[in-house]
């Protein structure tokens, strides 16, 4: 929509660039310039005054009305006028004053009392880069019914902020917004924010579009898929089906069966070629053997920064690590990233080009182990389609527990019967070497008395160019292992039973969720250990009682707040003045349903 010059300039200076953001900028407080015949002291009043005296000291101005709407003296007094005030005042004129009134002893009193020109109605007062009387006047010129109709607004809402804006007795007695206004607010900075957010998402026509099939695919498998596993499947099989490149994120809780949603895509896309890529060689091998176990009918490749260099173009199914980026890929029809979140959006984007023919784009998969709240999943379908994944095929018994430095003895006496059961320990240090900023043991300090006390103790971490190599070799023979959040996806460890966290309170929520469904894979009863300095941690406390991972994100959510969906490079901190995501999920579907998203 065009607007006048006035309205780009203004906009321009508020930093705005709708009516419906014009509309949230509700004043911080009002002026009651009406008239009243009952003297109320204490508070702001208008008066209907002849200036009967003046007296004018050093720092200081003095001046009796005769207020003839109360028919009462009250004094007034400036401290320290400016030029300006000391010819506001004439004995004798007749005009309207406005300051707070205090009454005692009979007499009554007006502090810094000024001249006012707009009588009868309640003014609301804004703090903007522009003037109160010019912002005033833009409100009441250009925030109108029509205005905001004519950026989707419904009605109901637009009743509701005008009311801020054009307040009644009722909007300026009540010093805290009412739930309906509340609610008002909430919608319409959700509303235009989602306006913009779908306005950026591009579509592209598809390489290929087919209705494709999974059910017989399924009965071969030697369990059943889960209900939300099929409903994820559902999505991608009526995506594929468009003539539109589909753009969808499948989240999952640690342990859902996204691997399978992954080979139930490539079933659906073949003889269409698809590629995947994962962060690590060891969940991509994982991920390439899951594929001949379950897929025979496809032939697959693993692509490593190992693999030689030969024709990818004569396999359906291409497995591999960013080695992939650095390859001649054949043409593609479907694109899949594992867990999303572990690459930059270039590389991503690197992978997607790379197989694109031209103007037309193949589908696109993205997989993320890290749960994002539901009511965030529904404001980022604005920009790409989200399928959710919240249940497990099978209920994790695990055990979460806060400790501290007294319970070190009975944290050694359950690890060793772990080992005596032949199950595996994972320790989780902050760092690697030692620093003088944090109070917990690195790695380098703490190896020594583990590796004394336990045999078959591996340490790995972020800086270990054999990182991958160490974690394949503990899996088979190791009991104890150091590292750091390394571990935090990748191989799958079935022997694990207990994972320790040093420094817990440290790590993000979803990180320490991630790190506990390292245990118990396999049913085996797991146990997860939160060791901190903290005397006390809300956070901690909260998120031993909570196992959903869906849940942790909703309470990540609440201390970490959403970030900025729109620029994309913000990860903490709200952009929302009005709407909290950890809460209002019914307004966000209200948003969607008249968005049409």
């Amino acid at each position: 929509m065009k607007h006048s010059k006035e309205i780009e300039t203004k906009f321009s200076k508020l930093g705005i660039t709708s009516f419906s953001e014009l509309a949230l900028i509700i004043p911080h407080s009002y002026e009651d310039f009406r008239i009243s015949d009952t003297l109320q002291t204490h508070k702001f009043q208008l008066i209907d005054a002849t200036v009967e005296s003046v007296f004018r000291a050093p720092n200081s101005i003095q001046i009796t009305f005769f207020a003839h709407n109360f028919g009462h003296s009250v004094t007034g007094v400036l401290f320290r006028p400016k030029p300006y005030m000391m010819h506001q005042f004439k004995e004798g004129e007749r005009d309207y004053y406005y300051g707070m009134i205090e009454c005692k002893t009979g007499s009554c009193s007006m502090s810094m009392p000024r001249k006012v020109t707009t009588v009868g109605a309640i003014t609301p007062k804004y703090k903007t880069t522009l003037r109160n009387d010019v912002m005033g006047r833009f409100v009441s010129k250009y925030l109108t019914v029509e205005n905001l109709e004519s950026e989707g607004l419904n009605s109901k809402v637009i009743t509701e902020v005008l009311k801020l804006h054009n307040p009644t007795d009722e909007v300026f007695h009540n010093t805290e917004l009412g739930e309906d206004a509340l609610n008002a607010l909430k919608y319409i900075e959700l509303y235009t924010y989602m306006k913009m957010l779908a306005g950026k998402r591009r579509y592209f026509e598809a390489n290929i579009s087919k209705k494709s099939s999974y059910e017989k695919w399924a009965k071969t498998l030697p369990f059943s898929l889960t209900q939300e596993q099929i409903r994820a499947i559902e999505d991608i099989k009526s995506d594929f089906a468009k003539e539109v490149a589909s753009k969808r994120m499948i989240v999952g809780d640690v342990g859902s069966g996204k691997t399978m949603v992954i080979l139930a895509s490539a079933f659906m896309m073949h003889p269409s070629r698809c590629i995947l890529m994962a962060p690590t060689t060891i969940l991509a091998k994982q991920l390439f053997e899951e594929a001949q176990k379950f897929l025979p009918s496809l032939k697959s490749i693993l692509v490593t920064n190992k693999t030689k260099k030969i024709d990818l173009s004569e396999f359906d199914f291409i497995i591999g690590t960013h080695a992939l980026l650095y390859r001649e890929l054949p043409p593609a029809d479907l694109v899949m990233v594992d867990e999303q979140h572990r690459f930059g959006t270039q590389q991503r984007n690197m992978l997607e080009k790379l197989v694109s023919d031209g103007a037309k784009k193949p589908h696109f998969l993205q997989f993320s182990a890290t749960p994002i709240p539901r009511t965030q999943a529904m404001i980022e379908t604005a920009n790409i389609d989200v399928s959710l994944i919240t249940s497990t095929p099978f209920e994790k018994d695990i055990t979460s527990k806060v400790i501290h430095k007294n319970d070190f003895a009975d944290l050694l006496s359950h690890i060793r019967g772990e080992i005596e059961k032949e199950n595996q320990v994972l320790l989780v240090y902050p760092l690697v070497e030692k620093s003088e900023m944090i109070d917990y043991q690195s790695i380098e300090e703490a190896r020594g008395y583990w590796e004394k006390n336990f045999e078959n103790v591996y340490v790995t971490h972020g800086k270990d160019k054999d990182k991958e190599q160490v974690l394949l070799d503990f899996r088979e023979k190791g009991a104890i292992l150091i590292a750091t959040t390394v571990v935090e996806v990748g191989i799958s460890l079935p022997r694990l039973t207990t994972v320790v966290i040093v420094g817990a309170e440290r790590l993000g929520l979803s990180t320490l969720h991630q790190l506990r469904g390292r245990v118990s894979r396999t049913g085996l009863k797991g146990y997860c250990y939160l060791y901190t300095n903290q005397k006390n941690s809300e956070r901690l406390d909260k998120f031993v009682d909570i196992k959903s991972g869906f849940d942790i994100a909703n309470l990540d959510l609440k201390f970490r707040k959403s970030g900025d969906l729109l620029k994309g490079s913000t990860q903490s901190g709200s952009q929302f003045k009005w709407i909290d995501l950890a809460q209002d999920e019914e307004i966000v579907g209200e948003v969607k349903k008249d968005l049409d998203i």
